[in-house]
């Protein structure tokens, strides 16, 4: 099933899509015991928000071996691959929507990059969960966009701008559920040119055992979101570009780059 949030005459609220791209809205969260509405609309008049609010938000990081090679030859270092599953943390201020803009800072540099994820959310209240059960506990998948600012990424002693300025989290643009994560393949392009290709069944560590290890210490919950890192090296996007992410089985985030003006005029 797909599972859409979305926008219509000021009001919020929760869909399925069907094959037809007819949203039928739902009463209550589809995590929760959801009733279908007799109330229906196309798919195409709707503004989609991005799926869910998370109350946390997690992130992999670096997840990928042909990734954790360009990120060290960036820096002129060996690659050093993770010992164990390791999470971080991004903040749902910079989440934006399929078609919404990427809003670049003026006093940002031009290394500002995409990275396409898979995203895996929550369904179910979650500790101490064994692997070969973790991804009972998944409600479904949707697609993320890691935005990384890297000077800032290198400069400052956290990620606080480099990955957390606002909109540089698009995340969308819907939930399916009843997937396989292994089965899946990302594709990057930007302005319709291939510039990213990887199986998700390549990650150094997939999702139950990302979620298994994170549960033994934290207890997850209906609607956080785990973004699972991406692969291969990145480009810099700059203003009038359109960068999209597209995962099998699960569609395609499509977003535009817009450059902020300096407001001093330099």
């Amino acid at each position: 099933m797909r599972f859409c949030r979305f926008q219509r005459d000021g009001k919020t609220g929760f869909g399925i899509i069907d094959d037809a791209d007819t949203v039928t809205v739902i009463k209550g969260s589809p995590f929760e015991n959801y009733a279908v509405t007799g109330e229906s609309h196309v798919l195409g008049e709707l503004k989609l928000l991005a799926p869910i609010v998370p109350p946390t938000f997690y992130a992999a990081g670096v997840n990928y071996r042909e990734h954790v090679t360009f990120a060290a030859q960036v820096r002129g270092e060996e690659p050093v691959f993770p010992a164990k599953p390791d999470v971080g943390y991004r903040a749902v201020n910079a989440l934006a929507a399929h078609e919404d803009p990427i809003v670049i800072p003026h006093d940002a540099s031009e290394k500002v990059q995409y990275e396409g994820e898979l995203v895996a959310v929550i369904g179910r209240r979650c500790r101490n969960v064994p692997e070969d059960e973790a991804l009972d506990y998944v409600f479904g998948y949707t697609i993320g966009n890691d935005v990384s600012e890297r000077t800032w990424q290198k400069s400052d002693r956290t990620l606080w701008r480099a990955k957390n300025t606002d909109t540089f989290k698009p995340m969308g643009p819907w939930i399916v559920t009843d997937l396989d994560p292994d089965d899946l393949h990302v594709t990057i392009t930007l302005n319709d040119r291939a510039v990213g290709e990887y199986d998700v069944s390549t990650a150094i560590f997939g999702v139950a055992r990302y979620i298994s290890a994170m549960s033994r210490y934290m207890t997850l919950v209906p609607g956080d979101v785990l973004w699972m890192g991406t692969d291969g090296a990145t480009e810099n996007m700059k203003d009038g570009d359109v960068v999209a992410v597209e995962i099998s089985q699960i569609g395609t985030l499509r977003n535009p780059v817009v450059r902020e003006q300096d407001p001093a005029g330099s």
